[in-house]
């Protein structure tokens, strides 16, 4: 059996779990999330836990009860408390201005570079060098932190560049020069 499947889901106070065949519907204080799970995955729900179910031992039954178990036990934390990943600028002239809901970045290109946050993500600027990304959908959230990331990936020679915060970032030697002439 699957050891991430078949842990209990614990239900915050406030958070409304709806379950429609396969369609699970999630509410909370933060907001509201809806997601289709695979066909074969059922949910118990009892004493403020639910369990996922799978109905036999097939490898994509297996692989999708611990799946389904992740994606519902991740909406719950988001409409309760909500996910957060910061990223941070590194580099000579490298910041990051807010402008309302967007946010403006100058990371050395000659131009500024503006990203415009989807619905549901919050963007929030901590002194010029660190952007926060905020929102109640991980798999979003991480994906617009991605997508920040990606404007200017962190280098190996200097470490400048975008980079999560507390990532580490493999450095290399550079050039050795010309040794004994």
């Amino acid at each position: 059996m699957s050891r991430i499947g078949k842990l209990p889901i614990p239900v915050a106070k406030g958070v409304d779990v709806a379950v429609e065949g396969t369609t699970v519907k999630v509410k909370g204080p933060k907001g509201e999330l809806i997601r289709t799970f695979p066909d074969g995955v059922s949910f118990n729900q009892e004493d403020g836990k639910i369990m996922v179910l799978r109905p036999n031992d097939e490898k994509q039954s297996r692989a999708n009860h611990g799946l389904s178990r992740s994606l519902l036990a991740n909406m719950v934390v988001g409409v309760s408390d909500g996910f957060t990943k910061t990223l941070e600028l590194q580099g000579v002239g490298y910041r990051a201005t807010q402008a309302g809901a967007n946010v403006t970045l100058a990371v050395g290109y000659s131009h500024p570079v503006d990203i415009t946050p989807p619905d549901g993500i919050q963007l929030e600027v901590e002194g010029t060098s660190r952007v926060h990304v905020r929102g109640i959908d991980k798999e979003l959230v991480g994906q617009v932190a991605a997508n920040i990331r990606k404007v200017r990936k962190p280098e190996p020679y200097k470490g400048k560049g975008i980079r999560y915060l507390g990532e580490n970032v493999r450095r290399k030697a550079g050039k050795a020069g010309k040794a004994g002439k």
